[in-house]
């Protein structure tokens, strides 16, 4: 059962515990990693849905409350929720899977952390290839929610089929980073909290900016803690249109961008770079160019 073969059929069977042995095996390049890879089918119709914005705008609440509702549907849903990285082990903080314990024992239910790993939009190419993963294991819908830190989000705009952008009424600073780029990506903006002071008025500033564009965005108002709005919601990610083929090219153009980066960059070390950096400090004529040069000479 060790062969990529019986892996990707077990994980095609629905089966739960092959499939995260699986995305084990890919995110930390274990062998057949490899070989399960370049078995996928790159061109399966299941949907990504990216789920994006600042922190605490309650991106994770709002994935629990649109999980429930398509689980109640009899939908399988799995969940990629890409934590920041430890700058002490590299490792994922795991903070999301804690926000959405409610759905650990659901069958129906496949929730997964992975560290950014220095991507600052928090998708690296392991994201990318997780995300194919489980692709293969059939699912109705997979969710990718992305850390969310400023302009560095439409980085998710080379994952996901439709992309939501969650903000909250006091999201002010934000709208100056939908001119930015924002906009380019979102399909759906979500005002989170709704019931919070000012959301009529941002949601109307908001539209405002949106009706500049060439396509309309939808604006929808949320409170994902008591389930207001989700319905709606939900209603947009079902019968929301999927881009053109002209918008598929770019989506696997960026994919094929964050993979060859990945590859070129797979033997640094970071660790052994921090390392390095450390010793290279205690000497007086250090230079962050010069020691980049040598390092990357080599490594």
């Amino acid at each position: 059962m060790n062969t990529h073969l019986s892996i990707l059929s077990e994980v095609k069977a629905g089966n739960y515990k092959v499939l995260a042995r699986a995305l084990t095996l890919v995110e930390n390049d274990i062998e057949p990693a490899d070989s399960i890879l370049r078995s996928l089918d790159s061109k399966t119709d299941v949907p990504v849905l990216g789920i994006t914005g600042p922190p605490g705008a309650g991106k994770s609440t709002l994935v629990n409350a649109v999980t429930s509702h398509f689980v109640a549907e009899g939908k399988r849903i799995a969940i990629l929720a890409v934590d920041p990285t430890s700058p002490f082990n590299f490792g994922s903080l795991l903070g999301d899977r804690i926000r959405m314990a409610g759905q650990f024992n659901n069958p129906n239910v496949f929730i997964r952390s992975l560290a950014t790993r220095g991507a600052l939009g928090g998708i690296s190419a392991k994201t990318i290839e997780m995300v194919d993963v489980l692709k293969a294991a059939d699912f109705d819908l997979i969710i990718v929610e992305t850390v969310g830190v400023g302009q560095s989000e439409v980085e998710i705009a080379g994952l996901a089929d439709k992309t939501i952008v969650v903000l909250v009424p006091e999201s002010g600073d934000e709208v100056q980073h939908i001119k930015s780029g924002l906009m380019e990506i979102a399909g759906c903006f979500v005002i989170n909290k709704a019931d919070r002071d000012g959301a009529d008025t941002f949601a109307n500033n908001l539209k405002k900016i949106v009706h500049q564009g060439i396509k309309a965005i939808p604006i929808l108002k949320t409170i994902a803690d008591k389930d207001i709005g989700i319905d709606e919601l939900c209603r947009w990610i079902i019968n929301a249109e999927v881009f053109d083929e002209s918008r598929k090219s770019f989506l696997f153009a960026e994919k094929a961008w964050k993979l060859i980066q990945h590859q070129k960059m797979q033997y640094i070390d970071k660790k052994r770079l921090h390392e390095k950096v450390q010793v290279a400090l205690k000497q007086g004529d250090f230079n962050i160019y010069r020691f980049a040069d040598e390092f990357g000479n080599n490594d």
